[in-house]
């Protein structure tokens, strides 16, 4: 029976974020180690439940050491790195020999000591390794791909929907290659090619646009056989490392020149249409005055903070628009949410029912989005954050926001986290960016973007990107598409 190492250790890094990534953070949130993993997973339509899936239908024996997925947020400490890594690697020496791999990361991961720290992780796997055995791995669509993981994974393989509604089958099509690889069928190879953009793709949007246009194309040379995997990631721009920036990935078998090729047509494309965007971002004012026209019997309209969005590294405890709601009197507000342990705390202390005054929100950089909030309100919930997410997103694995209440403050109901995290269920106002669409969307009247000037700021300007390769779009003039 192959003996097969799947593990998951996912982060998208936002390096401006002050707020770092060490193990307390990975344990607060979606933690398994491997006693836990099958009773976590199996059943699930998650990635890591494909894998177990997969193991059933192919025989494999499966080593599975951990599952870390934090939300995003600031660098990873070395020690948070060395640790999880470390269990993963662990696992390969005293379990081995490993025949195959199938492994869930992000992309966009940055550690104290390496800013391609996927690359560092994968380069660390290949020793151990050795050349001959099949390395597949799943990527969020977002991810700042770099040559030192083409190099030393078979296969890369990038999420196709954003919302994220699609790691099950990426993962399925990650296990269906490795079974192939593993009994000689294939061998798999992957060529990456890039240009010299800080971002584009419209950030990855795949319901129309270049991204999607490219998806598609991608997906017709997989069922043609002209390549075995086309993965095109937009990358994650709130990073300041050498290689952020979109990348398409080529998997084939065999020679790599017509990959390569392949690579570098998509690449002139997302060149070509870098500027193209479907945002459109309106001021607090704005989404306030448009609160105001609901009546009674419209379906909810959906506002969603962009820029302080949990899932880009936003601390989510961003109070701009909060404090325009409460001035402007709006009723029949769910707002999801601000994330601020001590006033949840607070909220426990007194008790459902209480009428409390709470210093909310605005404490992790009150430049970003608006400080503390002084607001009087009544408790009105408390729970242990714990529920199954059985949205398009979920998939049926728990989520875990740590205790959590709702405080009403006139007309508007206000979730209080403690781990932060985006609204990706039902909970209608919400910190994100794009994932809540997926849920949101088929009961809204309207969807609505909000610009509260948080850390997730579409802005873009020569002197936050230090480490960036230069010249780089669209900080510096380009002349040549094809400049490295």
């Amino acid at each position: 029976m192959p003996r097969v190492l799947t593990a998951r250790f996912m982060h998208e890094t936002n390096t401006f974020s002050r707020v770092p990534t060490d193990m307390a953070m990975i344990r607060r949130r979606d933690f398994h180690l491997e006693n836990e993993m099958p009773a976590a997973f199996r059943g699930t339509r998650s990635a890591i439940g494909a894998a177990f899936e997969a193991a059933d239908k192919y025989g494999w024996t499966l080593v599975h050491p951990v599952s870390a997925n934090p939300n995003p947020s600031g660098t990873v400490t070395d020690d948070a790195f060395e640790t999880v890594t470390g269990m993963i690697l662990d696992a390969v020496d005293a379990k081995g020999p490993i025949d195959g791999a199938l492994l869930h990361l992000h992309g966009a991961m940055v550690s104290d000591s390496y800013e391609d720290a996927e690359g560092e992780f994968l380069a660390r796997l290949r020793q151990r390794v050795g050349p001959n055995v099949p390395v597949v791995v799943t990527l969020d669509l977002h991810a700042n791909v770099t040559q030192k993981m083409a190099d030393n994974a078979n296969a890369l393989i990038a999420y196709r929907t954003y919302p994220h509604i699609d790691y099950y089958e990426r993962a399925w099509q990650g296990a269906e290659l490795l079974e192939r690889a593993m009994r000689g069928e294939i061998r798999p190879k992957t060529v990456i090619a890039r240009r010299p953009m800080l971002y584009g793709l419209d950030h990855g949007r795949t319901q129309r646009g270049p991204m999607a246009e490219l998806i598609a194309r991608g997906e017709a040379l997989e069922q043609s056989g002209a390549a075995l995997v086309v993965s095109i990631c937009a990358g994650f721009s709130r990073a300041n490392i050498r290689d952020v920036g979109p990348s398409v990935t080529v998997t084939v078998d065999g020679s790599p020149a017509r990959a390569q090729t392949i690579a570098e047509e998509f690449m002139d494309y997302a060149w070509q249409t870098r500027d193209f965007t479907t945002v459109k971002l309106l001021s607090i004012a704005e989404a306030v005055a448009l609160a105001r026209r609901g009546v009674p019997g419209d379906k909810p309209l959906v506002v969603a903070d962009y820029t302080d969005n949990p899932g880009g590294g936003g601390y989510g405890d961003a109070t701009a628009f909060l404090k325009g709601l409460v001035e402007a009197r709006i009723d029949n507000v769910a707002f999801h949410a601000i994330c601020d342990p001590e006033g949840v705390q607070q909220g426990m202390r007194a008790g459902v029912g209480a009428k409390i005054t709470l210093a909310l929100g605005g404490k992790t950089d009150p430049a970003m989005g608006g400080g503390p909030l002084n607001l009087e309100g009544e408790v009105v919930c408390l729970t242990n954050g714990r529920f199954v997410a059985y949205g398009p997103m979920g998939g049926g694995v728990e989520r875990n926001y740590g205790p959590s209440m709702v405080f009403r403050v006139g007309g508007i109901d206000v979730i209080v986290i403690t781990n932060n995290g985006q609204a990706t269920d039902l909970t209608v106002a919400v910190k994100s960016m794009q994932h809540f669409r997926a849920a949101f969307e088929p009961i809204a009247r309207e969807v609505v973007l909000v610009d509260t000037g948080a850390l997730c700021s579409e802005i873009y300007t020569p002197e936050l990107f230090t480490r960036v390769r230069r010249p780089i779009w669209p900080l510096d003039p380009i002349p040549d598409p094809h400049a490295t």
